[in-house]
């Protein structure tokens, strides 16, 4: 009886060390200081990446965001936190919002929303 435990408990474990690989291949390829949006979930289709603000997000990236990356300075007095936007010039509801280092893979709030961005001292 102990044997077909031990085995099932080795093809979970198994299967469980195939997902840790995978999230991991996911990660966001964005350079460093930048903020960056891709029209896909999992930092996938087209990506744009900015430096500073823009209040007027062009195609292919405006009201086409799926996933995001802050791979942003950070410091003392530094803004390092990123603010989306859902209209033109930092109006209206912010969709996401990213930490220093923070990556989201997908939101359903700002999925398709982004128009514009700011970087700010926090969220």
């Amino acid at each position: 009886m102990k044997k077909p435990i031990i085995l099932l408990s080795a093809a979970v474990l198994a299967f469980g060390g195939t997902l840790a690989t995978t999230g991991g291949a996911n990660a966001a390829e964005c350079p460093s200081g930048q903020f960056c949006a891709w029209t896909d979930r999992d930092f996938g289709g087209q990506r744009t990446n900015w430096s500073g603000d823009d209040g007027d997000w062009e195609d292919p990236i405006q009201d086409q965001d799926s996933s995001w990356a802050n791979h942003g300075i950070s410091g003392p007095g530094i803004k390092d936190h990123v603010q989306v936007y859902e209209n033109k010039g930092w109006v209206g509801l912010g969709t996401v919002c990213l930490a220093p280092g923070q990556e989201i893979s997908y939101n359903s709030w700002g999925n398709d929303s982004g128009d514009s961005h700011t970087w700010k001292m926090s969220c």
